[in-house]
């Protein structure tokens, strides 16, 4: 799109910059410029400036500079919508009035009144959900008119919940018949004569580790050890540029997707399954085209020396990292077990090395939501951040970062993973929080300070609390052709390789590698494309996630109304606190008024609520018990009644 001048202001003078808007729920959105030579951060819209803007939307801001605030970064003005991201939106009808249909269209939010056009009304009811074809986007003063597109289902039938959020979110579903005859073409089989060249891995002993459900196995893992205590160790990675080649069918489609889609039970591609889940994937008994890091590290975990190879391997063993860690304590025979324990070894090795360069380890517990073939959860697994889940992680850190030195070593331009520090405002209240709950942190603390926070708050309840506090008061990590490195690892050099099968951002890395990528590649559009398409693939999953929660504490409800749930408080506010939900990662808000009879006081420097006449405290990391008292899966909310102990005054024997 062609840029349009600086111009005037009504009432100063402002730089005008066009760009994409990204929303939020609440209201506020944020610019990201298409020039970033015009202004190199993205840009605050605050709520009353979005001029009407929806996710997506192509705007014309004018940019605040002088107003500019740490935590958001310059502020601007939406002026006007140059192009629309979409003509069709998801909604949900919420009521049915005489005279006409509302309908909740999350994308635009709940303050956004929406009125569908229907004259076959007696067909709609509330909870049916509906992409909507805009008719009239409206104002903050006039409503969205819409009208019938299609109907995908209704609120109570889980099995359309992906669907639902797919259409919502523009996901691309069905892959176009060009870029699944391209797969096809390949067959099912590795062919001799693409085997020649190749470094040959195949009898070393090598094994994948991966999730329980996993289909698509991205890296396997090979490992020895001499006698002087030196380890060699391979990751290899599926060479998905061999067969997704520049400006071919398979690789547009990719490139619009970017990446693979998660969702419970389900996973939108970003390669067709021929290739994702078969050719591609590093199957046990399967000879496989891979790219592999082949680094020596002496008995200190220090690096010896690397070296980046086109190879063919065969998978031994498809472990799942409960079965790994199974034959790690002992509870399984493998003939693998040696491998494994010096993978353990090697893997300590270098934690500690990350830990002394200030690279924060979180090892945060997963939530895994069970469903069943129609999408209905049936509950829930929390999978903790074992030891077999630290050695993928931490050789799969490795071998990204030996592939961005190597090619930095070579002087190519390469698309890097960058995380940014954060802003030192930001953290105050981090710190404050972490202050209040009884942790020792320095006036002015070092990333290895943080890593000691965290390491001390896995020996108690405040955890998972502390981290996600301190990861919501961090930047994105985003890509970009500019390197300024990687502060929640602590390194010079990062970029994203070892998953080329769900990540374009892996498969330019694999290209550029190999000299295969085009010469006029513009990496700058690419890293905003792929930075774009991973925060919408973030949110469709979380609301799809979100949306089987309801689900499954909609069900409970039922079986048990009286069942109550263990929660801990996250975050005191001067009118109530949030808490998350034990059992389910379910964040809340229970207003002060909701509390009981007394009058709470907000006490800043602590965070604390107090009760003026029972001197009842809540503070950060306190536990309390909550029970559910209804649950709405049309605008994806729930309340909450908190239930308190009194104490039993004795009486006085006469």
């Amino acid at each position: 799109m062609a840029k349009r001048p600086r111009k005037k202001s009504p009432t100063t003078d402002e730089p005008i910059i066009t760009g994409k808007v990204r929303m939020h729920p609440r209201g506020f959105g944020f610019v990201i410029p298409d020039d970033r030579s015009k202004c190199s951060e993205d840009i605050f819209i605050p709520r009353h400036l979005t001029n009407n803007a929806v996710d997506g939307d192509t705007v014309e801001v004018a940019v605040q500079f002088e107003s500019k605030k740490p935590e958001k970064g310059p502020e601007g003005k939406i002026l006007s919508i140059t192009d629309r991201a979409r003509t069709h939106v998801a909604g949900i009808i919420d009521h049915l009035e005489k005279a006409r249909i509302m309908a909740f269209v999350p994308i635009l939010g709940e303050t956004r009144p929406v009125i569908v056009k229907d004259g076959k009304q007696k067909k709609i009811k509330v909870g049916d959900r509906l992409i909507l074809k805009i008719l009239e986007w409206g104002d903050q003063k006039n409503p969205t008119i819409c009208e019938v597109s299609h109907k995908i289902g209704h609120i109570t039938d889980p099995s359309v919940d992906i669907e639902a959020v797919t259409e919502e979110y523009n996901l691309s579903k069905d892959f176009p018949k060009s870029a699944i005859q391209e797969a096809k073409n390949f067959g099912n089989k590795v062919l001799k004569i693409q085997q020649e060249g190749r470094l040959n891995l195949s009898k070393p002993p090598c094994f994948t580790i991966d999730p329980e459900t996993a289909k698509d196995f991205d890296d396997a893992l090979s490992i020895s050890k001499d006698k002087k205590g030196n380890f060699f160790l391979g990751v290899h990675i599926a060479d998905v540029a061999h067969y997704v080649k520049p400006k071919g069918n398979l690789s547009r489609e990719a490139l619009l997707r970017s990446n693979s889609t998660y969702f419970p039970g389900k996973c939108i591609p970003m390669l067709p399954e021929e290739l994702s889940n078969n050719l591609c994937s590093l199957k046990q008994g399967e000879i496989r085209l891979t790219v592999s890091v082949l680094m020596q590290f002496d008995k200190e975990g220090n690096l010896l020396s690397s070296e980046v190879k086109r190879s063919f391997i065969n998978s031994q063993k498809r472990f799942t990292y409960g079965e790994a860690k199974d034959v790690l304590d002992g509870k399984k025979k493998s003939p693998h077990e040696q491998d494994l324990q010096y993978m353990e070894e090697l893997c300590h090795l270098l934690k500690k090395k990350r830990s002394i360069r200030g690279s924060i380890d979180f090892a945060l517990p997963e939530l895994v939501i069970l469903v069943d073939k129609k999408g209905k959860p049936t509950g829930v697994k929390i999978e903790q951040y074992h030891i077999t889940h630290q050695i993928v992680e931490e050789f799969m850190l490795k071998a990204n970062e030996m592939v961005a030195t190597h090619l930095e070593k070579q002087g190519k331009t390469q698309l890097f993973r960058i995380h940014e520090e954060p802003d030192v405002e930001n953290l105050e209240e981090f710190f404050a929080m972490g202050r209040s709950l009884g942790f020792t942190i320095p006036k002015k603390p070092t990333q290895q300070d943080l890593q000691e926070l965290f390491d001390t708050a896995r020996q108690t309840p405040f955890s998972q609390q502390l981290a996600v506090a301190f990861i919501r008061n961090l930047k994105l990590a985003l890509y970009s052709p500019r390197n300024v490195g990687h502060y929640g690892l602590a390194l010079e050099h990062y970029c994203h390789f070892t998953s080329p099968i769900r990540r374009y951002s892996d498969l330019v890395t694999q290209r550029l590698l190999f000299d295969e990528e085009e010469k006029d590649l513009d990496l700058d559009k690419i890293a905003e494309k792929c930075s774009e398409k991973e925060r919408v693939s973030f949110k469709a999953e979380m609301s799809v996630k979100l949306m089987k929660k309801y689900r499954l504490l909609q069900m409970w409800m039922k079986e048990d109304p009286d069942r109550t749930y263990t929660a801990y408080v996250t975050k005191i506010k001067p009118f109530g606190f949030f808490f998350e939900v034990k059992d389910l990662f379910l964040e809340r808000f229970l207003h002060v008024s909701q509390l009981q009879s007394d009058y709470f006081l907000y006490v800043e420097n602590v965070p604390m609520l107090e009760g003026e006449k029972t001197k009842l405290r809540y503070t950060i990391g306190k536990e309390i018990t909550v029970r559910p008292e209804a649950v709405d899966l049309i605008h994806l909310e729930s309340r909450w009644e908190l239930l308190v102990k009194t104490k039993r005054k004795k009486r006085r024997k006469k």
